[in-house]
């Protein structure tokens, strides 16, 4: 398989960056476009890895004269599905990042991840509404949308994007802010790919240098109750707090820390960045519910925020499938338990809830394309054993979906949404009128459609 290219544009190309391109067979593609969840493995034509946002308009013009499909990959997180054929453009090397603590704005590349924004910010009593994985990368996570740990307080990390740099379909390189391409701007915050390459985003900063929040867990006879009380004071907790729980089942293996490992626990992760004594007392409940296993809930810097959900820093082989919920109620925890909980025979490592609402139920002044604002929950299902990935984990999914099926949301946010190349998936991830927008901003910067996104 493969495709015969010209060798003298090869070499112009190859003249024309500063950065390395691979083809099909070379040494170094695969470690290159290697992603964070091993069991996708991407086999494309080519390979451009950037170094410059000149690297990037001269690949994207490559590619245009060639007739091959370009996808982008930042950091490796989020594939959903292996890339054949067509290049892709990989951004680690477009890494750099400014903070100017008058205005609160932060410049981050395309291929930084959280962890260095968030420790920079910090230096200035500053933080970005940034998402529960400090190793995701910043700019592919914002695109579309961005659901955090802070966010029923601040909302979609999006609604804090204020500009961009991009290239665009015919190679050009060109700013999308609110006066400067508005119908671009509005696009990417939320819209995800199909439009432009994004080399850098500008994004707000909020005044914090703490918060209250970590997680706490349940193990055994504690869970049940645990969940259901959950379930209840969650539904009561005020916009300013921000609130999710999981299903662990903990393989025992070197990796997770030693009092997880072997063990089934339910873990109530909670963050309030506001005055520690209030978020002691809203957090009370959850700690009265049923003995505790683990108590990491306390006062914390905004550097921390990442133990708040204590997600891997290190990918394995992951099959995920994702919902979003309009309600979640004690029937549905009924489900929850059954298909997925202690003594069920689940497949997954994982099953989470993430209560949504407050901020991310408000759209910005100006607008943005983000999906999902409507959905009171999202619901996770992950499982980690290859061996369930063709059968056992999509059969356990379905049935929770199928249970579910009277809560499901009518728009799933294309993060949370899986491979996006069934039709029908793709048209649920945004309502039908940002759904219509969308697809002519599409029209509109690449009517070619250079960038492959979405159905074929």
């Amino acid at each position: 398989m493969g495709i015969e290219l010209d060798t003298e544009a090869v070499a112009r190309l190859r003249d024309a960056v500063t950065g390395t391109v691979y083809f099909r067979g070379d040494e170094g593609l695969a470690a290159e476009v290697a992603c964070f969840n091993p069991a996708i493995r991407h086999d494309p034509d080519i390979v451009v890895a950037v170094a410059s946002e000149s690297d990037v308009a001269a690949a994207v013009r490559f590619a245009r004269e060639a007739g091959i499909p370009v996808r982008v990959q930042c950091t490796g997180h989020g594939a959903e599905a292996p890339i054949v054929g067509g290049m892709i453009l990989s951004m680690r090397g477009i890494d750099g990042l400014t903070i100017d603590p008058d205005t609160r704005l932060a410049r981050i590349g395309a291929g930084l991840r959280w962890a260095p924004v968030i420790v920079a910010a910090a230096e200035h009593g500053l933080a970005p509404i940034t998402g529960s994985s400090t190793s995701v990368g910043a700019v592919g996570y914002s695109l579309g949308g961005g659901v955090g740990p802070l966010a029923r307080t601040y909302g979609f990390t999006a609604d804090w994007i204020r500009g961009f740099r991009v290239v665009t379909a015919g190679g050009d390189i060109v700013t999308a802010d609110a006066e400067t391409n508005p119908d671009l701007f509005w696009a990417l915050r939320g819209g995800k790919g199909g439009l432009a390459v994004v080399t850098e985003m500008t994004l707000e900063l909020v005044p914090l240098r703490s918060l209250y929040g970590g997680s706490v867990f349940f193990e055994g006879p504690a869970i049940e109750p645990a969940l259901r009380a959950w379930i209840d004071w969650s539904a009561e907790l005020p916009d300013e707090a921000t609130t999710s729980v999981v299903l662990l089942a903990v393989p025992d293996v070197d990796g997770p820390p030693p009092p997880l490992r072997g063990r089934t626990v339910l873990s109530v992760r909670f963050a309030y960045p506001g005055d520690a004594s209030e978020g002691e007392r809203l957090f009370a409940p959850i700690r009265a519910a049923a003995p505790l296993y683990l108590d990491f809930v306390a006062e914390m810097p905004t550097t921390a925020v990442a133990s708040i959900h204590n997600d891997p820093e290190e990918g394995g082989p992951t099959w995920i499938r994702g919902f979003m919920l309009d309600t979640f109620d004690q029937d549905a925890g009924d489900v929850i338990l059954e298909l997925g909980g202690p003594g069920s025979g689940s497949p997954f490592l994982a099953v989470e809830i993430r209560q949504l609402g407050g901020a991310t139920a408000r759209d910005t002044a100006d607008g943005t394309a983000v999906g999902g604002r409507d959905s009171g929950y999202t619901l996770s299902v992950l499982a980690g054993d290859p061996s369930t990935f063709a059968e056992a984990a999509p059969a356990r999914a379905k049935a929770i979906a199928e249970a579910l099926s009277d809560r499901i949301s009518a728009v799933t946010n294309v993060n949370f949404a899986g491979d996006l190349a069934d039709r029908a998936a793709f048209e649920r991830v945004w309502p039908p009128a940002v759904f219509e927008r969308l697809a002519a901003a599409r029209e509109q910067w690449d009517p070619d459609r250079v960038f492959a996104f979405g159905p074929a």
